[in-house]
């Protein structure tokens, strides 16, 4: 780990900026923000998910969340249904046009992804993906410091206006 705490924020905010600045300019193509790519992620599954799930996947806000939701139905990308298992919830899933939309948008991230590959090696691409997640789950489970880490959503998020 790095030395200080400092350095290894450092690390990671700068590979995580430099990855959304690479991914949104593929997405940026599609008139497609980095948000709504997650949020169509998730929902690739065909599960259906509720609001909070979408916003902790996404890293956004509630009230953002809505609004990013409000803008994928108007596109016919996204459709909501009232939860059959609690009616008081309701579940956003894929339209057919959301899958495809989806599945482009996927292919065209991967294929420019790809261009990486040659620069890091399988095994380093498995052990940092294992490395991060591992870090993230310590931070997400340390009991009493843990009240001081949130998942993002009730959070500015970086880069944007209030």
């Amino acid at each position: 780990m790095a030395r200080r705490p400092q350095e290894l924020l450092h690390l990671l905010t700068r590979a995580e900026r430099l990855s959304v600045r690479r991914v949104q300019s593929v997405l940026d193509e599609f008139e497609c923000s980095v948000e709504a790519w997650r949020v169509l992620d998730l929902l690739s599954d065909g599960q259906g998910h509720n609001m909070t799930a979408l916003a902790d996947h996404a890293f956004l806000p509630a009230p953002s969340l809505t609004k990013l939701i409000d803008q994928l139905v108007d596109q016919n990308l996204v459709f909501r249904r009232v939860d059959p298992a609690d009616r008081r919830r309701v579940l956003a899933h894929l339209t057919p046009r959301g899958m495809q939309r989806w599945q482009q948008l996927v292919r065209e991230v991967r294929a420019d992804w790809a261009e990486l590959q040659s620069l890091v090696s399988v095994e380093d691409g498995e052990r940092l993906e294992t490395l991060l997640d591992r870090l993230a789950e310590a931070m997400e489970g340390q009991g009493a410091t843990a009240s001081r880490v949130t998942s993002g959503r009730g959070e500015r998020a970086v880069g944007r206006a209030r």
